[in-house]
């Protein structure tokens, strides 16, 4: 309305005033409701002209929106798995500091698994003392078997000897019995190496492994138990938090309930233009805002950085 009367001012009144004085014509008369657009045609146009020149640079330069919001004015209260609720520490209303305890879900089952990682520690513990001993028996059993071995290849070659200097001495029946204790001998020997080899195996490898993975099964079983207490990361006060010890929370079906911090945004606004807005807009540009539950009162803000695109999604409606 501002831009329509003040390009009648200086655009339709000229024109009527000329035709009023210069031309002598007047209004009811010569001018008339019926010919008024055939006597004021160039006012009538330079107005609409000019009008629409000045709406469009008011709006182009000046642009204006009603999708104004308060960024992270209310925070969801929210648990990292769904879980029957075992205490509330808080009351619907109340306020809280960051780091509070909001409420804590039940750990039974975090718990028991906890407690069997700690008992399979305990027991790879147990075995890497005992395979310390099976390696100490099998060095052992190994030290026999070389020693049988090598007494066996002594009796065989002596054997052999004499049975080159007189064949009457030693029977072949008796070469061949030599023959397989020796045989036997070097598989006992094979035998106690690989046995000897498998305890140290799995003194160097597979029992470290099997306690790393339980050492991991267990630090997973903690950081459950962990995460089933639900803190407070701001101050603020708690609202819609009707929570009482057996109720089910879900964070995706059924949050616990809302934290209003007591500095809803710091005083920073998200608001959201139009394309043709994005080349105007620039950093440190003066803007002002309103709001309903301040009537005629003009808040000065201040652009403080422009972001060309807003992926879907990005902002959620419960956080406006």
């Amino acid at each position: 309305m501002l831009e329509l009367v003040f390009s009648a001012l200086i655009t339709i009144v000229p024109d009527y005033l000329y035709r009023r004085y210069k031309q002598g014509k007047r209004w009811g008369h010569e001018i008339t409701l019926f010919n008024v657009w055939y006597e004021l045609r160039w006012g009538l146009t330079a107005c609409a002209i000019l009008a629409m020149t000045l709406i469009t640079i008011i709006f182009y330069f000046h642009p204006t929106t009603r999708n104004v919001s308060a960024a992270f004015r209310t925070i969801t209260v929210l648990s990292d798995r769904a879980g029957r609720v075992a205490d509330v520490y808080v009351l619907n209303n109340a306020s809280v500091k960051a780091g509070d305890a909001i409420f804590r879900l039940d750990t039974t089952r975090q718990e028991a698994a906890a407690e069997t990682a700690q008992r399979r520690l305990e027991e790879i513990d147990a075995a890497l003392a005992l395979v310390a001993t099976e390696i100490a028996g099998a060095e052992s059993r190994l030290e026999a078997a070389e020693a049988d071995l090598r007494q066996a290849q002594d009796d065989l070659e002596r054997r052999q000897s004499l049975a080159e200097r007189n064949q009457t001495v030693v029977s072949e029946q008796e070469l061949e019995r030599l023959q397989t204790s020796l045989s036997r001998a070097e598989s006992q020997r094979a035998a106690s190496v690989a046995a000897l080899d498998g305890a140290k195996l799995r003194r160097t490898t597979v029992l470290p492994a099997q306690r790393e993975s339980a050492r991991a099964l267990l630090q997973e079983a903690q950081n459950e138990i962990a995460k089933s207490t639900v803190f407070a990361e701001v101050d603020g006060t708690v609202t819609q938090f009707l929570l009482k010890p057996g109720d089910i929370v879900n964070p995706i079906l059924r949050p616990a309930g809302i934290l209003v911090p007591e500095v809803t945004g710091q005083g920073r606004f998200v608001a959201a233009f139009g394309q043709i807005s994005a080349s105007v807009l620039k950093p440190g540009m003066l803007v002002e805002i309103t709001c309903a539950s301040k009537p005629l009162t003009i808040v000065p803000m201040v652009v403080d950085e422009v972001q060309g695109a807003i992926a879907a999604g990005q902002f959620r409606p419960g956080d406006a």
